[in-house]
């Protein structure tokens, strides 16, 4: 019997998902995860992709991860996994989740397993549109905007080198029916990852989707906050989130602020399956490390959706790096750069973009400085296109 078909004859009315990286391949602490194996999870899941990296791995079909990072990640949890006889539920893989990403991970995965000597049903799931797919659904109007407008042509859609449609719930369920030991998907929503298995367990969505949307960055949304495996055990009125580092403590108001990361609106969260509604949720301590949510609320969506995610090439990038202690250079850092590129064009035709950073002045600001701030010292960073 597989670990999912298992799972699913106990049908347990408490159940204790593991949450063992917000992004495989970055490093996952050890020490942390097995104290998560040692609490005898349910299933296992993780996260293996973002957008954070840019759509450069897109569009390239690479890993933002080193061979040796995702390799040892993967061990971890495929060997923790197998170890216990639970079911490992990867998302988003190789960074973004395209056919070339899926495929560099599977043979990861295969690899591992036959030096371990460890045997196991795996199903994968693609998440890879078509241009066809996507230009007649342009066609048909039905692409949505995600911002303002939808700047979208045929043509843009024909120069993207891999198309990819962010998934929910709906084909992990499927492939659960198939009664796997280990899923890997491409493009995946992270809370997909950790609501699927609960969902079709009939457990309630609202608690179901919430719990996945804060275990899905491990211990973020703890004090301090950190990378380290996450615990939650869900039941059929609510969830106990407890960090896998002793350090690290889940309070009421740390997991409550978890509601501001990455999201515009902090009381209402969409997804392809339906909107998470959280203004009414409760936060109640346990104890100092662990804290009890309940309260929140799900909408179902009318009509499943996918997000679309593709990438085209721009060009080729060169990169100046380069550091400055001098003053005057400092001061007149803006006139510099606007001499920098006068001479440049000069001595270089062509169809080309210079794109400054300088940090320590304003890289990663979120307002201007204040009138007569004048750094140290500047790092400026100077992107060729």
């Amino acid at each position: 019997m597989s670990a999912v078909a298992e799972l699913f004859a106990r049908r347990p009315d408490r159940l204790r998902i593991l949450s063992a990286s917000g992004q495989l391949g970055y490093g996952i602490p050890a020490d942390a995860l097995a104290e998560g194996l040692r609490r005898r999870p349910d299933f296992i899941g993780a996260d293996m992709g973002s957008v954070d990296p840019g759509p450069a791995y897109l569009g390239s079909g690479e890993l933002a991860t080193s061979p040796l990072a995702t390799r040892r990640d993967l061990s971890l949890v495929l060997e923790g996994a197998r170890s216990l006889g639970v079911p490992l539920i990867i998302g988003t893989a190789g960074t973004a989740g395209a056919a070339p990403h899926l495929e560099t991970t599977l043979a990861f995965i295969r690899d591992i397993a036959r030096e371990r000597g460890l045997r196991f049903r795996m199903a994968t799931i693609r998440s890879d549109l078509s241009r066809a797919r996507v230009k007649a659904a342009l066609a048909a109007g039905q692409l949505t905007a995600l911002g303002a407008e939808l700047a979208v042509s045929a043509a843009d859609i024909d120069a993207c080198s891999h198309l990819v449609g962010q998934m929910g719930c709906e084909p992990f369920e499927r492939a659960l029916a198939l009664e796997p030991d280990v899923i890997v998907a491409g493009r995946a929503c992270d809370t997909a990852i950790f609501a699927a298995i609960p969902r079709r367990l009939g457990f309630d969505m609202a608690n179901v989707m919430h719990m996945a949307k804060i275990i899905e960055c491990t211990s973020v949304c703890c004090e301090p906050g950190g990378r380290d495996a996450m615990l939650a055990e869900l039941d059929h009125e609510g969830f106990v989130l407890e960090s896998m580092h002793p350090g690290r403590r889940a309070t009421p108001l740390s997991v409550a602020a978890h509601s501001l990361y990455e999201q515009a609106d902090p009381t209402r969260f969409t997804e392809p399956d339906g909107t998470l509604r959280v203004e009414d949720a409760r936060y109640e301590a346990v104890d100092s490390r662990r804290t009890r949510v309940s309260g929140a609320r799900w909408e179902p969506a009318a009509q499943t959706t996918l997000k679309v995610e593709g990438a085209s090439a721009l060009g080729q990038r060169a990169v100046l790096l380069a550091a400055s202690v001098d003053p005057g250079f400092i001061a007149n850092i803006d006139g510099t750069l606007a001499e920098v590129e006068r001479i440049t064009r000069s001595m270089v035709a062509g169809d080309y973009q210079l794109y400054p950073r300088l940090y320590g002045l304003d890289a990663a600001r979120l307002s201007p400085p204040s009138t007569g701030f004048a750094p140290r010292e500047i790092f400026v960073m100077v992107a060729v296109v």
